[in-house]
Parts: C-alpha cells; sequence; structure tokens
C-alpha cells in the first residue's frame, strides 16, 4: 500500500516542476527573443514480480511480464527555437535575426555568449553594445558624429561620417549557428552558453553557411503562445490534483485497515 503513496508522490512533484516551466514561459511572453520551453517525464523504475518468458508450467511461459511502475521524473526542458513575430521598433540599432542564428557578445570575464536579443546600443566610446553593456563580436565601433546609421541584411553596419556624403562601412554583425541548439545553456540576460550537446560555434557573416539574414529597426518576439500554455497548465493541475487523489485513497484504504484490528 505504502508504494502507492510514494508513486503518486513522485507525479505531484513532476507535475509542480511542469508548472515552473510554465509559470517562466508566461513570465517571459514580453521577454525579446525568448524561446519557450517545455517539460519532459520519464516513467521511474519498474519492481518486476515475474519476467515474460519464465516458465509457469509443463511446457507453458508466461507470455507477458508481471510489473508495477513506481513513477515519473522531470527528465529534461525541450526548447523550442522556432522565430517569435518580428515587432518594429524604428531603432536603426535594433536587429533581428530570420532564420537560424545567435549574435555573438564578449561577458565583462572574457567568456562569448549568444543572444538572438538585438535590442543594441553605443556606450560612451562609441562601441556596439547589448542591453547590459557586451559588446558585440567582432566589435563595431560608430563614431559619436555618424548619421544615417544602417545595418543591412548581410549584417553590414554603415553610417555617413562627417566630411563624406557615401556611406562608409564600419563593420560586419556576424552570426553563430550551432549543430544542436537545444544543447546550449540558458544563463539569463537572453544569453546562452555552448553546452556539451551543443557543438561548436559556426561563425559566418549573416545569409552564409546556413545562418538567417539581420532585418534593421525591427526586433524579435518571444515565441510563447499564450493560449498553449493555458491548455498545458490546466492539463497539470488535473494531473496533480488526479495524484493527489490517488494519494487520498491509499490514505483511506490504510485507514480501513487500521480498523480491521477493533
Amino acid at each position: 500500500m505504502m508504494r502507492s503513496l510514494n508513486t503518486a508522490g513522485t507525479g505531484m512533484v513532476a507535475q509542480q516542476y511542469n508548472l515552473d516551466v510554465i509559470a517562466n514561459n508566461l513570465a517571459n511572453i514580453n521577454t525579446t527573443s525568448f524561446k519557450q520551453q517545455r517539460a519532459e517525464f520519464q516513467d521511474l523504475m519498474y519492481q518486476t514480480f515475474k519476467a515474460s518468458g519464465v516458465t509457469t508450467g509443463n511446457s507453458t511461459v508466461n507470455p507477458s511480464s508481471l510489473q508495477v511502475g513506481l513513477g515519473s521524473v522531470f527528465s529534461a526542458n525541450a526548447s523550442n527555437f522556432g522565430a517569435g513575430p518580428l515587432q518594429a521598433t524604428g531603432n536603426a540599432l535594433d536587429v533581428a535575426i530570420n532564420g537560424e542564428g545567435f549574435f555573438q557578445v564578449q561577458r565583462t570575464d572574457g567568456q562569448i555568449a549568444y543572444t538572438r536579443d538585438g535590442s543594441f546600443k553605443r556606450d560612451s566610446n562609441g562601441l556596439l553594445v547589448s542591453s547590459d553593456g557586451y559588446p558585440v563580436i567582432p566589435e563595431i565601433t560608430i563614431p559619436g558624429a555618424a548619421t544615417a546609421i544602417n545595418i543591412g541584411n548581410n549584417g553590414s553596419v554603415t553610417a555617413i561620417l562627417p566630411g563624406t556624403n557615401e556611406p562608409t562601412e564600419l563593420g560586419i554583425i556576424q552570426i553563430a549557428t550551432f549543430s544542436n541548439p537545444a544543447g546550449l545553456s540558458r544563463i539569463g540576460q537572453n544569453l546562452y552558453y555552448p553546452g556539451g550537446s551543443s557543438g561548436e560555434a559556426t561563425v559566418a557573416n549573416p545569409g552564409e553557411g546556413g545562418s538567417g539574414d539581420l532585418t534593421s529597426r525591427f526586433l524579435e518576439g518571444s515565441n510563447v503562445q499564450v493560449v498553449e500554455e493555458m491548455v498545458r497548465m490546466i492539463m497539470a493541475q488535473r494531473a496533480y490534483e488526479i495524484n493527489s487523489k490517488a494519494i487520498q485513497t491509499a490514505d483511506d484504504m490504510l485507514g480501513q485497515l487500521n480498523q480491521l484490528k477493533r
């Protein structure tokens, strides 16, 4: 009887993690370039009372096994790297990736991080940086007196400098792609680090080597679908309730056993 209590308990814990993932998706519904996550589960080990194929009598064998499962466990997060909707901003330094790939930024510890958040700014030295002040790699400097700044589909950053009438190319924003983006590790601030199964970054100009091209004056929105998350939330709530009902039923049965001696 105690087996059912523990088994249903694992189901309740799994649904708590499920709701945690759903809540994080909903909390980031307006986060630039956020990618939806989905909780995945596995069944736990089984207690085998009789294995299939075991001899049960004269020239007869057991056609199927006799097993009881011991619950479920939260096993992984599946990330949906589908494109989010493009949102017009009118800002010349805002840029979205159409297709595969990530921008590269260098954190204060010198490590390269990856992001699809293209809400770039200029720092006090004219360096092109992320919203958190991390320089875009390769570094691009935009002089303070530059006008008509533009980011092309191929990543070329141009501007009209004092004393010139034609746009001058200041650098190219490059794109990094991974063989398995789902293997990237999220570290917050819309940033990712390469993981053990993501593969090494392949860097190319936008539109080359399988990377997407760029759209200036737009940002990529979150790809979270509210209706889908609400449906998952209802399913998680019902699964949690039915597991709690199983615990309550097992407790009632134990209570009846206790009454037998009276």
